[in-house]
């Protein structure tokens, strides 16, 4: 009886502090946009990179971005889509990837060059040798290339032997975006003939030098890129031609969602974040609203591919209408897209692997040498170090 007794108190207490919940979830909700939760997160300041100022469209546009970083994103809930002013950019696309000025600053919070210094360390510290030649794979617009090229070189860096980036996309217009990029950040420094920006598919590429000395030594496949290979055949073949285009012993440093989140998708959720648009005074004038993934999206367990649904939005100021700013925003418009993205673990990564001629070397939480994989707190990526396995044809 006791027991029982005591049974049916802690019963009480739980279904009490649920109730609890439940009208603190309510009273949030509704405190916001009518049960629609963005979390706006303003970075510090010190995380900003510099950038080279110009009236172009195109570098003009990330200079909101790239001031801010973003710490964490907002999860479950996503943002209100509800609220955009009369200036909100109309027009809307099929593509997310046709836009990249859009793209562009959607991830603009990245830190490059933090980004970069890592990928050199490990290619590095797992090849044995420094990456002098690197092949980057679904490039978008060219950021990581670019910032490889620009890496200063000081007596602490092993990163001053590199002397060619090539990039790699498949959208016309990313390439297009790319090279227009790097001519901006390149062409000053004299490094622009180091660069060049390929279309292509990383799934099934070639290139016709051969020769040990024009192999790449280090090939990336970053932001998730290596999720639009929803298939083994589709992984191996993408592999494949990352193998036969690396010297011996070089190495493919993918980047992609921690596994965690494939094993917390019991339902899908939304997932969104911001991005606030400045202009050459530094005083916002708008911003970019992002969808990474609705609470709609259809999630396969079998296959391990979601379809998400990515939708960019373009906002600016009612009283910004005659802001220059504005102006060179016109040719930037609203985007909203379903796209399928497989969800990958770390064991199918290594026997993908072992498929196609590579070792796993190490695997990281974040681009970033001091975050572990199982690092709770702070891993929330999966990034894998592979090498190419040297007796391999």
């Amino acid at each position: 009886l006791y027991s029982s007794v005591t049974m049916l108190s802690l019963f009480s207490s739980s279904l009490l502090l649920l109730q609890i919940e439940l009208i603190l979830a309510f009273f949030v909700q509704d405190h916001n946009n009518n049960g629609i939760l963005f979390t706006k997160i303003l970075p510090p300041k010190s995380s900003s990179i510099p950038h080279k100022k110009t009236s172009s469209l195109i570098l003009f546009a990330r200079k909101g971005a790239m001031s801010r970083r973003k710490i964490k994103k907002s999860t479950s809930t996503g943002f209100d889509t509800t609220t955009s002013t009369k200036n909100e950019v109309k027009k809307t696309a099929d593509k997310i990837y046709s836009l990249p000025a859009l793209y562009d600053l959607a991830f603009g919070y990245r830190n490059y060059r933090e980004e970069v210094d890592f990928l050199l360390y490990a290619h590095e510290k797992y090849s044995g040798f420094p990456a002098m030649r690197i092949l980057e794979l679904a490039a978008g617009p060219g950021r990581h290339s670019i910032e490889a090229l620009k890496t200063p070189k000081t007596e602490s860096s092993n990163y001053s032997n590199i002397l060619q980036v090539t990039a790699l996309d498949k959208s016309p217009e990313m390439v297009a975006y790319g090279k227009e990029i790097a001519s901006d950040q390149l062409e000053d420094e004299g490094k622009l003939s180091s660069f060049s920006y390929i279309q292509g598919d990383m799934q099934n590429f070639t290139f016709v030098e051969k020769a040990q000395n024009n192999l790449f030594d280090s090939a990336w496949i970053l932001l998730g890129s290596l999720q639009h290979m929803t298939t083994n055949d589709d992984v191996c073949s993408c592999f494949r031609s990352v193998h036969a285009a690396l010297r011996a012993g070089g190495s493919l440093i993918i980047e992609l969602p921690h596994p965690r989140e494939t094993f917390s998708m019991v339902e899908c959720t939304r997932n969104g974040w911001e991005v606030p648009l400045e202009d050459q005074n530094e005083e916002e004038y708008g911003e970019l609203k992002i969808i990474w993934g609705d609470e709609d999206d259809v999630f396969d367990p079998i296959t391990q591919v979601r379809n998400f649904t990515v939708s960019m939005n373009l906002v600016v100021n009612d009283n910004e209408e005659s802001n220059d700013s504005i102006k060179q925003t016109k040719g930037l418009q609203s985007a909203k897209e379903v796209v399928p993205l497989r969800q990958f673990t770390a064991q199918e990564i290594s026997a993908l692997a072992m498929c196609c001629g590579f070792e796993v070397t190490s695997l990281f939480g974040a681009l970033d040498e001091e975050v572990d994989i199982n690092d709770d707190e702070e891993a929330f990526r999966l990034v894998c170090v592979l090498r190419k396995v040297e007796n391999r044809e």
